[in-house]
């Protein structure tokens, strides 16, 4: 077990660098500069300002210094906000952003699984015709267009909830919450479900419902661990998912997160600024599957004797 984590902390090196690699080509393809205005700035301050960001230098030369300074922890400082660091600007919206994602994967984990094992426990009736077009209506609907119809319709058709703010007003969490949470409630109700029917259809359940013990238990006690293993899998990928996909959320609801950085960071070719970010969303996706898959092996004997071979 200790190879394998040892394993899979070697192999998230090699895919981090690819994306800072990739980020810094792009962001440097892309038209357009970091001190490119409306309007025209003077030739010699064009050139200063070049200068003193090194941004004159050769590309090779420009990214093995971001490397290196990378290595020591240092993201550089924003072209937008001369003043503050791209890692002072991180820390400053990555606690609503953080905020806003758990609650959006608490409401996701709750309302998904519950249905999916409501759905599993009467298939192909009604009542799972109905979770099921729930959680593909969840699916099918992108957080641009969900949003704005709860705001339409909560924040303005009944008014029992505010459309926009974080911290402003009681209740501003909820919209934005569900609004996030949404998809991703429907991902694992569906695998809930797939997970409880293969289960439920397993001779050891069988032999417990022999043996008479109530529903309620085989479902909780026997079945539910051994469903969950998808949504355990999943949930890595979807927590970091929740945090990285957090900008037209925070957008639509004028969150304060760092979705909001990164957005004019792109308007402006902060370039530092954009580097920064993507990276640290990079390392958290790479963090949580890792998280993930070692909650996976310890949730599974069978792959845990593989690893320990």
């Amino acid at each position: 077990m200790l190879k394998y984590i040892l394993l899979r902390l070697l192999t998230a090196i090699p895919v981090l660098f690819f994306v800072v690699l990739m980020t810094f080509v792009l962001v440097r393809l892309a038209p357009g500069g970091p001190f490119d205005a409306e309007r025209a700035v003077p030739a010699q301050v064009l050139e200063n300002l070049n200068k003193r960001y090194h941004l004159d230098d050769p590309m090779p030369v420009q990214f093995g210094n971001y490397v290196w300074n990378l290595l020591q922890g240092d993201f550089g400082p924003s072209y937008k906000y001369p003043s503050r660091t791209v890692t002072e600007l991180i820390a400053t919206g990555l606690p609503t952003t953080i905020e806003l994602g758990f609650y959006a994967l608490c409401f996701a984990a709750f309302l998904g699984i519950i249905s999916g094992v409501f759905a599993a426990l009467k298939p192909n009736s009604w009542q799972d015709y109905s979770f099921m077009s729930v959680a593909m209506i969840g699916i099918c609907l992108p957080s641009f267009v969900l949003g704005p119809l709860m705001i339409l319709l909560f924040g303005i058709q009944f008014e029992w909830l505010p459309v926009s703010g974080w911290d402003v007003s009681p209740g501003d969490k909820v919209l934005p919450s569900i609004t996030l949470g949404a998809a991703y409630a429907a991902y694992v109700a569906r695998l809930t479900r797939g997970g409880m029917l293969e289960i439920m259809s397993q001779d050891y359940i069988r032999t417990a419902r022999a043996k008479g013990v109530s529903r309620f238990n085989v479902v909780v006690h026997h079945a539910l661990r051994g469903a969950l293993m998808p949504v355990v899998a999943f949930a890595g990928p979807a927590a970091a998912g929740l945090l990285s996909g957090s900008f037209v959320v925070e957008t639509i609801f004028q969150i304060p997160g760092l979705g909001r950085f990164y957005l004019q960071a792109a308007f402006n070719r902060d370039y530092t600024m954009i580097l920064g970010t993507t990276i640290f969303f990079a390392s958290l996706i790479i963090f949580f599957n890792f998280v993930a898959d070692i909650l996976q092996a310890w949730m599974n004997p069978k792959l845990r004797q593989s690893l320990g071979k």
